[in-house]
């Protein structure tokens, strides 16, 4: 059996952080998530599913997500069943997620429409995954025999540039 479910959506208000009387902390809130297709009228619509994040993801989702955040859920979806105060039964269907990711940068304000456009790039990391050479001493003998030769440099060349990158959607592999 597969219950599986990925979710990508904006929250609908701040999620509520509880914690159990066992100091288990949970937190829900709603994601809205677009529907891929649009309605008669040529409006999009949106489903609205609940969300229960348990520990320390929980705290997390609480402390880092406000509403209008963009987030990622993967999880599994989960039916439960109570009796109300009128005493009638209730049916609750809600994802219970495994992992939510944070999918825009901390301080992104919602009302610009999301268009990161007015952010600086990031530039990419360097890569510092090399192995040291002669126990991390990376000079070592050319072909005329001269031993103090500087090794290359692997600096990001971008690094201290602020100008924005022209880059045509011809150049880009996707």
């Amino acid at each position: 059996m597969i219950n599986r479910v990925v979710l990508v959506g904006r929250l609908t208000k701040n999620p509520e952080l509880r914690y159990t009387p066992n100091g288990v902390a949970v937190t829900s809130f709603t994601i809205a998530v677009n529907r891929p297709f649009s309605n008669q009228q040529g409006e999009r619509e949106a489903d609205f599913i609940p969300v229960v994040v348990w520990r320390r993801q929980a705290e997390n989702a609480a402390n880092f997500l406000t509403k209008g955040s963009l987030a990622g859920v993967d999880g599994r979806i989960q039916t439960r069943n109570y009796e109300n105060n009128e005493g009638r039964r209730v049916y609750v269907t809600e994802v219970i997620a495994d992992s939510v990711q944070f999918l825009e940068p901390k301080g992104t304000r919602h009302a610009e429409g999301n268009n990161f456009s007015n952010h600086a790039p990031v530039p990419p990391e360097p890569n510092h995954n090399r192995a040291p050479q002669s126990g991390g001493n990376v000079q070592g003998n050319n072909a005329n025999g001269n031993s103090n030769e500087k090794a290359p440099s692997f600096e990001d060349p971008f690094a201290n540039d602020s100008k924005p990158i022209d880059i045509s959607d011809d150049d880009l592999p996707f």
